[in-house]
């Protein structure tokens, strides 16, 4: 599955969309931020993505994980957001 990474410069609501349709095509999403602002956005998007897909009888649910990622020869700690329904 692909991973929707986000940034701090990441329209939440975009991201919540992509992350919606992601679960309506697969049954589930797997969001990835590095650092504050991205991981807030990320948030956020969970969030409002929860409510696009109230609209459908979807109760999602969020599980919060670390994931070990390399940028540029450099290891980094990401947050990692499994999104999928309950």
């Amino acid at each position: 599955m692909e991973v929707l990474k986000v940034s701090s410069k990441s329209r939440a609501t975009a991201v919540a969309g992509a992350i919606a349709g992601v679960i309506r095509e697969h049954g589930r999403a797997e969001v990835q931020a590095i650092g504050a602002g991205a991981v807030n956005q990320a948030t956020k998007a969970v969030a409002i993505a929860r409510s696009y897909l109230a609209l459908d009888g979807i109760d999602a649910i969020c599980i919060p994980a670390f994931a070990d990622v390399e940028i540029d020869n450099q290891e980094r700690t990401a947050i990692k957001l499994i999104v999928e329904p309950r």
